[in-house]
C-alpha cells in the first residue's frame, strides 16, 4: 500500500492542483505523505523542509532537469532549504522557462494560425502549452506533444539547463536527499543509472505504463547504497498511483529534517 507519494506537481509549476488542495487529495488516495516537487522551482507556500498540513506530511522538494553524459535527466531533491546557490539557479531557470514558453507559444500560434490566449508566467511549461492547444483546437493533449512541441517537432524550443555536476552540487547543498527520477523514461536507462553513483536515491516506483526491468534499478541501489523513492508524478488531482510502502518511507524519513 502506498503511504508516501514523493513526486507531485502543483500550479506553482505545471500541475493542476493548488497547495491548499494537496491534503484532501492525499486523503482521498489514502496517502499520508506527499512530496511537492515542482519543476525547477521552490514552492513559496512551503517555508520548511517538512511540514504537517491537515494531517498530511508535506515534504518540500524540487525536480531539476540537468544535462548529463546520459542526456537530459531529472533530479529530485527532498527536504529543501533555500540556499543562495539554489535561489540563483532557480531564478535563472524561471527566467529561461518564461522566455522559452513565450517562444513556444509564438511558434504554435504561427504554425496553426491561431491565438492561444495564454499568459506565460513563472512555472509555465509544455503541459500548459498542450492544455491551451487542446482547448483551442481539435488536438488531444498528448497529440500536441507528438505533433507540435515534443523534441524534434516544429514548435519545440530547447531550454538552458545546468550540467549534471552543477545541478547535483547545488541540490546537495540545499536538500537532505538527491535522487534520479524515473530512470526508464530516458533513451539510455543504463547510462542514466550510472549517474546514481553520485546520488543518494533513485526513483524505484513510477507509473510508466509498462513493466520495466527493475532489476537494473535494484542493482544500482545495491552498488551505490541508494534509498528507494517513488511517486505518481501527478500533474492532476490523483495521488498514489506509485510511491513507497511504510517501511520504505520510514527509511527516507530518517534522512529528512524534523517538521
Amino acid at each position: 500500500m502506498v503511504v508516501a507519494d514523493l513526486h507531485t506537481h502543483t500550479t506553482n509549476s505545471d500541475g493542476e492542483m493548488t497547495l491548499a488542495e494537496v491534503p484532501a487529495a492525499a486523503r482521498r488516495a489514502g496517502v499520508e505523505v506527499v512530496a511537492v516537487t515542482d519543476h525547477d522551482r521552490l514552492h513559496p507556500g512551503l517555508d520548511a523542509s517538512v511540514t504537517e498540513r491537515d494531517g498530511v506530511t508535506v515534504v518540500h522538494g524540487i525536480e531539476l532537469r540537468v544535462e548529463s553524459p546520459a542526456g537530459r535527466v531529472d533530479l529530485l531533491g527532498y527536504g529543501v532549504r533555500e540556499t543562495p546557490a539554489l535561489a540563483d539557479l532557480v531564478d535563472h531557470l524561471q527566467r529561461d522557462r518564461v522566455e522559452r514558453g513565450r517562444a513556444m507559444v509564438e511558434r504554435v500560434e504561427n504554425h496553426l494560425d491561431i491565438d492561444l490566449d495564454v499568459t506565460v508566467e513563472p512555472g509555465f511549461g509544455r503541459p500548459d502549452v498542450a492544455r491551451a492547444v487542446a482547448a483551442a483546437t481539435e488536438y488531444e493533449f498528448g497529440e500536441v506533444f507528438d505533433d507540435l512541441i515534443g523534441e524534434d517537432q516544429p514548435c519545440y524550443v530547447a531550454r538552458d539547463i545546468p550540467t549534471f555536476e552543477a545541478g547535483r552540487e547545488v541540490l546537495a547543498g540545499a536538500c537532505a536527499l538527491v535522487g534520479l527520477a524515473h530512470p526508464f523514461r530516458y533513451e539510455d536507462p543504463a547510462a542514466a543509472l550510472e549517474l546514481t553513483a553520485a546520488l543518494d536515491a533513485v526513483e524505484r516506483y513510477y507509473p510508466y505504463g509498462f513493466d520495466p526491468e527493475v532489476s537494473a534499478v535494484e542493482a544500482a541501489m545495491d552498488a551505490n547504497d541508494l534509498l528507494a523513492t517513488g511517486g505518481s508524478d501527478a500533474h492532476d488531482h490523483q495521488f498514489g498511483r506509485a510511491g513507497l510502502e511504510r517501511s520504505e518511507w520510514e527509511r527516507v524519513r530518517v534522512r529528512l529534517p524534523d517538521p
